[in-house]
C-alpha cells in the first residue's frame, strides 16, 4: 500500500499527488475501495477508520477540512448531561467511553479536561436530584471500559461556589457541583486526523466538489467531481461510496435518489468569544435556560459562551449570526454575572450548524442525537445525526456497513487503538519542553503553546524556526500565535487560503479584536511562496478576507436570520485566478 511521509504531511505536492492517485482510479483494477464525501470529523473520522483496516481510500471534500459544522461547534467532548434527563443512557454511556479514548489514547494532545459548576437554584430539593445525576454520569464514566481520563464531581457549598467563580452574583446560587468534561479545538483535531489518514495512505484532497454521481443501472460506482482550485472536472471510481455530508445529506443523496431519503434539518447555534478578564472564574458553567442548556467555556486566554437551537434553512455554507442570536445569549448569561456582558465585550462570534435527523418533532432542541447508517442504493452508503464526541462510533458503523458489500474479507476497526499523529509520546514531550525551548531558543511559554496544538509534531515548527528565525516572531494582532505555524499551515496541513489560516488552523478570525485583519497581509505573504502566488493573488486573498470580516460584522446586527443571512452572502467563497 502506497503511505504518506513519516510526517503525514498535508502539502500543496501531496494534494497533487492525491489528485493523481483519484484520477488514476477510472483505469482498469485501479478503482478504489471506498470513496469517502465530506470532510468534517465523521467523513474524516470514516477514511481513518477504512484505511486502518488496510483498505484503498480517498476522500474528498468541497471546501476546507471541517469547513462546516465540525469547526463550530462547543468545542466540548463531552457525554452529553442534559440526555441523562431524557434517560437516553446508552447515548451518554457511549460519548463517556469516548471521552475517556480521546483524553487518554487516540488525542491526549488535543483533548483535555475542563471543569464546569452546575450551580444550584432551589434549597433541599435540587441537590439531591442534581448529584444523583451527576453521580450517574461519573459513575457511567468509570463503567464504559476505560479509566474516566477526568476528576470526579464534588459538591460545592455558596461559598464555595463564590471562591470558584467570584464574579458571579451572589443570589445566583444556593451552591453548586463541580463536575468535569473534556474540551477540543474542532477543526485542528480534523485537520490532524486527515494527516493521520493520510499518514496510513489515505489519498485526501480538499476544494474537489462532487457535482454527480457515477452509476451502472442503479448502482453507484464512483463520483464526478470538480477542482475548486483549477476549474477542472474528473471521474473517481470506487466499490462504495460513503456519503458523510453532514447537513449538505439531503443535497447530495438527492443526486442519485428520492426513495428512503433521510432528513437531516439544520439547527443552528452561535456562540461569542470574550476576553477571559470579563469575569473572574477558575471553572466553566453550565446554566439552564427555557430553552435548552448555556455553556461558559473557558478557553486559553478567552470564554467561549453558547449556544443557541433555533431550525435555520438558508445558507448552509456560511450560517449567520444575528443581533437576536448575539442578544440572547448575552441576556441568559448576564442573569448570573455581578457585571454585566455587553455587545462591547464580545471579541468574537461563530455560528455552526447541527445536522439532526428530522423527525415529527417541530422543536431541534428535542430531536435526537443517534445517528443513522443507511444503504439506500447499492454502492452508496449514507450516514447522518450524531454529535461531535461519538465521530469514531460513526465513522466504524458508516464503514461496517460499506465494507459488508466488499467480496474481500475486511479486518474489524481498530481506531479505538490508533493514536493521532503528535499524540504517541505527548506526555514525554510536555515533561521534556523546557530542554525543547533551551535548545531551541523558543521561550518556553511558546512551546508549551505549540506542544498543546500539535503535540510531539510541535518539533517540526520548531525547526521552521531554528531554520529562519523570524519565523519565531507572534503574528500582528494575534500574540498567541507564531509566523511558523503559517508555514506549517499550508506545508502540512493542506491550507489553501488566508481564511484557512485565520478561521481554522489558527483561531485568530474569533479570538482577536480586529478578527484577523491585521493578521492577513503577513499569513498572505507568508503563504505565498508556498502556493506560488502572484502579487495579484496575494492582494486578492487579503482583500476577500477582509471583505468576508465586513459582511460578518455586517450580519451580526441584522434583526433576524434573513437580513444577517443577506449580509453575509454579500461575499462569495474565493475562487482562485485562472
Amino acid at each position: 500500500m502506497e503511505t504518506g511521509t513519516a510526517s503525514g504531511a498535508l502539502s500543496p505536492q501531496n494534494r497533487e499527488n492525491a489528485l493523481a492517485a483519484l484520477k488514476s482510479t477510472t483505469e482498469p483494477g485501479r478503482e478504489l475501495d471506498i470513496l469517502i464525501v465530506g470532510g468534517g470529523v465523521v467523513g474524516v473520522g470514516s477514511a481513518l477508520d477504512a484505511v486502518t483496516r488496510g483498505l484503498d481510500v480517498g476522500i474528498v471534500e468541497a471546501r476546507d477540512w471541517a469547513s462546516g459544522t465540525s469547526s463550530r461547534s462547543s468545542k466540548l467532548i463531552h457525554g452529553g448531561l442534559r440526555y441523562l434527563e431524557m434517560l437516553d443512557f446508552a447515548l451518554v454511556q457511549e460519548a463517556l467511553k469516548e471521552r475517556g479514548l480521546l483524553i487518554q489514547r487516540i488525542a491526549p494532545h488535543l483533548v483535555r479536561p475542563v471543569p464546569f459548576l452546575y450551580p444550584l437554584t432551589k434549597r433541599f430539593v435540587e441537590r439531591p436530584y442534581v448529584g444523583a445525576g451527576i453521580l450517574l454520569y461519573d459513575t457511567m464514566g468509570l463503567t464504559s471500559g476505560n479509566s474516566r481520563g477526568v476528576p470526579m464531581h464534588k459538591h460545592l457549598t455558596r461559598r464555595g461556589t463564590l471562591r470558584a467563580a467570584p464574579s458571579l452574583k451572589d443570589d445566583a446560587m444556593v451552591g453548586s457541583i463541580r463536575y468535569y468534561d473534556a474540551q477540543v479545538d474542532d477543526a485542528r483535531y480534523v485537520v490532524n486526523m486527515a494527516r493521520t489518514a493520510a499518514h496510513y495512505g489515505a489519498k485526501a484532497a480538499n476544494r474537489v466538489a462532487v457535482v454527480d454521481f457515477l452509476r451502472e443501472g442503479e448502482r453507484v460506482v464512483g463520483a464526478r467531481v470538480k477542482d475548486q482550485e483549477t476549474g477542472e472536472e474528473f471521474n473517481i471510481r470506487a466499490k462504495q461510496v460513503i456519503n458523510a455530508t453532514g447537513v449538505w445529506t439531503d443535497e447530495t443523496q438527492a443526486m442519485v435518489t428520492d426513495r428512503g431519503q433521510m432528513k437531516v434539518r439544520a439547527s443552528k447555534g452561535i456562540h461569542l468569544v470574550v476576553p477571559r478578564d470579563r469575569f473572574q472564574s477558575t471553572v466553566g458553567l453550565i446554566l439552564r435556560t427555557e430553552k435548552s442548556v448555556l455553556f461558559v467555556i473557558p478557553w486559553g486566554r478567552h470564554w467561549i459562551i453558547g449556544t443557541t437551537d433555533t431550525d435555520w434553512d438558508l445558507d448552509k455554507a456560511h450560517p449567520a449570526a444575528s443581533s437576536k442570536d448575539i442578544d440572547y445569549i448575552l441576556e441568559h448569561v448576564n442573569r448570573v454575572l455581578k457585571r454585566p456582558l455587553t455587545r462591547e465585550d464580545v471579541e468574537g462570534v461563530y455560528a455552526g450548524l447541527r445536522p439532526l435527523l428530522a423527525g415529527e418533532n417541530d422543536s431541534t432542541a428535542k430531536l435526537s442525537r443517534e445517528h443513522v447508517v443507511a444503504h439506500p442504493v447499492p454502492g452508496l452508503v449514507v450516514v447522518a445525526g450524531g454529535k461531535w464526541t461519538t465521530y469514531r462510533v460513526m465513522a466504524k458503523d458508516a464503514v461496517d456497513e460499506a465494507t459488508r458489500a466488499l467480496d474481500e474479507r475486511v479486518p474489524a476497526s481498530c481506531t479505538e487503538t490508533v493514536p493521532l499523529l503528535g499524540a504517541e509520546g505527548y506526555k514525554a514531550a510536555w515533561n521534556k519542553r523546557v530542554w525543547l525551548a533551551e535548545t531551541s531558543g523558543v521561550h518556553v511559554a511558546r512551546v508549551e503553546h505549540l506542544l498543546q496544538r500539535y503535540g510531539t509534531q510541535a518539533e517540526l515548527v520548531v525547526a521552521l524556526i531554528k531554520e529562519k528565525r523570524e519565523l519565531g516572531e507572534p503574528l500582528p494582532g494575534a500574540d498567541d500565535y507564531l509566523c511558523a505555524e503559517v508555514v506549517f499551515a499550508v506545508t502540512h496541513e493542506n491550507a489553501r487560503h488566508v481564511g484557512d489560516v485565520l478561521t481554522r488552523r489558527t483561531r485568530i478570525s474569533i479570538e482577536s479584536w480586529d478578527r484577523g485583519v491585521s493578521a492577513a497581509p503577513v499569513v498572505a505573504d507568508l503563504m505565498a511562496p508556498h502556493l506560488n502566488w502572484s502579487e495579484a493573488q496575494v492582494d486578492r486573498e487579503v482583500k476577500h478576507y477582509l471583505a468576508r470580516v465586513e459582511a460578518e460584522r455586517l450580519s451580526q446586527e441584522q434583526p433576524d436570520d434573513v437580513s444577517a443571512d443577506s449580509a453575509r452572502m454579500g461575499v462569495e467563497d474565493i475562487v482562485p485566478l485562472s
